[in-house]
């Protein structure tokens, strides 16, 4: 039986007693008393959530699509997370983003109309039951503060008015940015409409800052969590910050009971995940100064593949000079052999090899040597030490790197 249809058998009324038996009665009140004093309270009975009355920071007002649960709050000027400024990602340069997303279509968006987005629902996987029962929104106003927005669905039967003004949001934006949105939240909430019979989200260009993060971070911290970003990317630690698993329960313990306060840190969660992507943007925007040592070379690759080869060149410069991973060099050399400069593609290459035992590296050096060096003698002791190759591969290259050599032999004599 799916989630809505669980929560319906409990219908919008208190439960009501039956009769029982005086004497049955005094030994149910003797055991409810029992409990009373084992757990340190008294007795509750559960309650459903009253409508009309909430203690979390949401007003709930009428629309002409029925009740609608919001909070909203404008950040002050130059608020950070951590060392970064929120306000940095309206002046993000939309074609880098373009090329740490892989995505052309980003270059033309206009970061001052981006439209943050994160949700919480009632399950991590998909399925007409699941719903986004809370959907945290962040946006910059025409002054260009961040305005954090959070929809709360205090009764499921009530998410027409949530996803309307949801349409609404995307409808003003020029691109969505979510963390894992592309591959959740947005084929969750296209799928809330569909099943509310209500016209579509309007398509957009879509930033995902977990792919992006993925390519920046991943060698340095392997799983890319948000909240692990916070703290060893943006230099920001939460503090009694929920697991991502306890969401859902809570959510239903609140539907059963009425305590919002299972809710409060679902909701400080949400509202942290929007504005932490706010930052990220930011730092995505213009990432030379502001990434970590390490993720330099994360960096370079990424444009590297995006085929912008003088920023990859520039990212791998500054990951050599902080001289802390020799993979710096590798990443350079790549990068110079794809810029047709052989002859730093070798130095480089030289300087990875007498650091870091790389077949694969050697591979690279035995073929400059070979076809720009035209020194098969070196190439062929490379050779010997490994390149990696298949035994097939090697033999043809060993064969022809001997013909060279001999040739060269009988020049020189």
């Amino acid at each position: 039986m799916d989630f809505e249809r669980r929560l319906s058998l409990l219908g919008p009324a208190r439960p009501v007693a039956s009769e029982v038996p005086a004497e049955k009665q005094a030994t149910l009140d003797g055991l409810r008393a029992r409990m009373a004093e084992i757990l340190g309270r008294p007795p509750v009975e559960p309650e459903l959530p009253d409508p009309e009355a909430t203690l979390l920071p949401f007003v709930r007002r009428d629309t002409e699509h029925g009740p609608l649960c919001t909070r909203q709050e404008r950040l002050g000027r130059s608020y950070h997370v951590g060392r970064m400024c929120v306000d940095e990602a309206a002046r993000a340069d939309p074609s880098l983003l373009a090329l740490l997303a892989l995505d052309p279509g980003l270059a033309a968006v206009d970061p001052r109309r981006a439209l943050f987005l994160d949700t919480e629902t009632t399950g991590l996987g998909g399925g007409a039951g699941v719903l986004a029962f809370l959907v945290g929104l962040a946006w910059f106003d025409d002054e260009g503060a961040l305005v954090m927005e959070q929809l709360l669905l205090q009764r499921p039967g009530e998410e027409d008015a949530l996803l309307e003004l949801l349409r609404e949001r995307v409808e003003r934006a020029s691109v969505l940015v979510s963390y894992n949105g592309k591959a959740f939240d947005l084929p969750l909430l296209r799928g809330r409409f569909v099943m509310n019979r209500r016209p579509p989200l309007p398509d957009r260009p879509h930033l995902d800052l977990l792919h992006v993060a993925r390519r920046l971070h991943k060698k340095r911290l392997g799983a890319c969590r948000l909240i692990g970003l916070e703290a060893d990317v943006l230099g920001y630690v939460r503090v009694g910050d929920i697991e991502g698993g306890d969401v859902a329960a809570r959510y239903s313990h609140y539907l059963r009971t009425g305590d919002e306060g299972a809710l409060a840190a679902v909701v400080e969660h949400n509202a942290l995940d929007v504005v932490s992507m706010a930052a990220l943007v930011g730092l995505y925007g213009e990432p030379f100064d502001a990434l970590h040592d390490e993720d330099l070379i994360g960096l370079a690759r990424v444009l590297h593949r995006a085929k912008d080869l003088p920023g990859a060149r520039r990212a791998a410069d500054a990951a050599v000079a902080r001289a802390l991973d020799p993979e710096a060099l590798k990443v350079r050399a790549e990068i110079a052999k794809a810029r047709g400069d052989r002859a730093a593609a070798l130095l480089d290459y030289e300087a990875f090899a007498e650091e870091i035992d790389d077949p694969g590296a050697r591979l690279e050096l035995a073929k400059l040597y070979e076809h720009h060096v035209k020194a098969p003698e070196k190439a062929l002791e490379l050779l010997d030490q490994g390149t990696g190759e298949s035994d097939e591969a090697l033999s043809r290259r060993r064969a022809r790197l001997v013909k060279k050599a001999e040739k060269r032999a009988k020049a020189g004599g």
